[in-house]
């Protein structure tokens, strides 16, 4: 064998585990490379092991990626293509859409950033990226899954590292998810107990797909996910109201109505129409302008607007409604205290994002919490409330003003702020934990209102948690500067939900 070839096989071994680089790892044990594969440039050839060392990154030097979902092209300029084709990107100015070439049909175009990887490990239907233990836990747990439902995700806590999370049924106390750390060996294997290793994640899987050996149950199918959502396309901002068509009422608020719909005659949405006179023109789109920007993972996506009244809010479509009506459905209604306790630092953490960027949302109640079919949560409605000119609304007196939810100093003064959202919050987690009961049972306004002036608080709802509880009385002290940060509640609740679910398992 070549003396390159014997000081470089080690490492070929190593990217066992990362198929995107296999034409590489064959052409050269092969001693051919081929300008088809498109890994190396037209008139290029390997002479030498320094250059086998460059081109073992050729992914990331010519940056190419791999499909993991299917994509069909829906505009001018996008490119469509098939799960599992090689792409390389040409350009990544925007930073949604990538400029693209595909290496199947030569053709180039633009293509969703989170439908493709450059590591083909993300290809498998087990290996989830970027995902914590608790989002872990919340998917397996999600409608779809079942026990030996299980994923492989990326260590939080050790870096290079992997985790494999399994759905499982305990007589004793029902569904949940076990944790098993997935340990690596010098020579770049995998094991879970030393008694028996496996040179790739995928020889684990199948092992453990045959025969439990240890685990609480053996492997039965990868997590079921979708395909995330496409971007929205760059320039849809103000769009005509044609483009739209609504297609089921799926309720109606105090600001107006709102629909599933269809853009495009392709994308589904929300579109929350507004009620003719509910606020200016103006002052909508310079607050939709500033929403438009706040982009996180628990906050509810606005994707465009019709500027004409009525105006229209178009928003990402969320399976499952507000989060009062869902947790009073027959599947709501049975959700675990775990789940809720998440459900409640997904808020959290959406709420922490909202503080970091010195916004206030000022209506944060469980109606603007809208719900996934994974049981994802995402906030909705921030900082319309500023805006509404509905005296019924904006003045503490009218019928329509959210009383109950809002924070002492709110209502008498007019002084909204993060820590009055912070109180906003706790009366949140009493709708959670009492499958959306309205606070302060058998109260009117004025009641409360009266009863707060004397320092009357709810008292802890029926099966609450102490630790909860203890959360809530936090967020309702009298002076807004003794609540807590919003920071602060998605770390305790983070740490409720792992301290009530349990560490990893053992080494089996």
């Amino acid at each position: 064998m070549h003396k390159d070839i014997k000081t470089i096989l080690p490492l070929l071994k190593l990217l066992h585990n990362f198929p995107v680089l296999s034409d590489i790892k064959s052409s050269y044990l092969n001693h051919s490379w081929a300008e088809s594969d498109k890994l190396l440039a037209p008139g290029e050839h390997v002479h030498s092991f320094e250059f086998l060392i460059q081109s073992l990154w050729s992914p990331i030097r010519y940056n190419l990626v791999v499909a993991i979902y299917s994509y069909e092209a829906t505009h001018n300029g996008d490119l469509g293509f098939e799960k599992g084709d090689k792409l390389k990107i040409l350009n990544k100015d925007e930073p949604e859409w990538f400029l693209a070439e595909s290496l199947t049909t030569g053709q180039q175009g633009y293509i969703p950033f989170n439908f493709v990887t450059m590591n083909t490990v993300e290809t498998e239907p087990w290996f989830f990226k970027n995902i914590s233990r608790n989002e872990a836990m919340r998917v397996l747990l999600a409608p779809g899954n079942t026990q030996g439902s299980f994923l492989i995700r990326e260590s939080e806590t050790t870096p290079g590292s992997y985790a494999l999370s399994v759905r499982d049924l305990d007589h004793n106390t029902g569904e949940g998810v076990k944790h098993y750390k997935i340990r690596n060996l010098d020579n770049g294997g995998f094991y879970i107990t030393p008694r028996i290793s496996f040179s790739s994640l995928k020889e684990l899987v199948q092992h453990h797909s045959r025969d439990a050996d240890g685990l609480c149950t053996k492997l039965v199918k990868p997590c079921q996910s979708k395909a995330p959502q496409k971007p929205w396309w760059q320039d849809e901002w103000e769009i005509p109201r044609e483009s739209l068509k609504l297609l089921s009422r799926l309720g109606a608020g105090q600001f107006g109505e709102v629909w599933m719909g269809i853009y495009n005659n392709e994308r589904k949405v929300a579109i929350k129409k507004l009620k003719m006179g509910t606020m200016s023109v103006e002052d909508f789109l310079t607050e939709a302008n500033m929403m438009k920007n706040l982009q996180h993972a628990r906050l509810v996506r606005l994707f465009a607007v019709v500027t004409q009244e009525p105006i229209y809010i178009v928003t990402e479509y969320m399976e499952k409604g507000n989060l009062v009506d869902y947790l009073k459905t027959t599947e709501g209604s049975c959700l675990p205290i775990n789940t809720l306790i998440d459900m409640s630092s997904q808020v959290a953490d959406g709420m922490a994002f909202i503080e970091q960027k010195n916004y206030i949302h000022r209506d944060l109640r469980a109606a603007n919490i809208l719900v996934s079919h994974e049981l994802i949560c995402k906030i909705a409605d921030f900082g319309l409330a500023r805006i509404i000119v509905d005296n019924e609304y904006t003045a503490r007196e009218g019928a329509k003003f959210p009383i109950k939810w809002t924070a002492p100093e709110a209502i008498n003064y007019g002084t909204f702020s993060i820590k009055s959202d912070v109180w906003s919050f706790g009366i949140l987690l009493t709708e959670i934990v009492t499958y959306g009961r309205i606070p302060y049972p058998g109260m009117s306004n004025p009641e409360v209102i009266q009863n707060l002036e004397q320092g009357y608080r709810m008292p802890k709802p029926e099966n609450c948690p102490d630790g909860l509880f203890n959360v809530m009385n936090m967020c309702w002290k009298e002076n807004p500067e003794d609540r807590p940060t919003f920071e602060y509640l998605r770390s305790v609740l983070e740490d409720f939900m792992t301290a009530t679910e349990g560490q990893y398992q053992e080494e089996p």
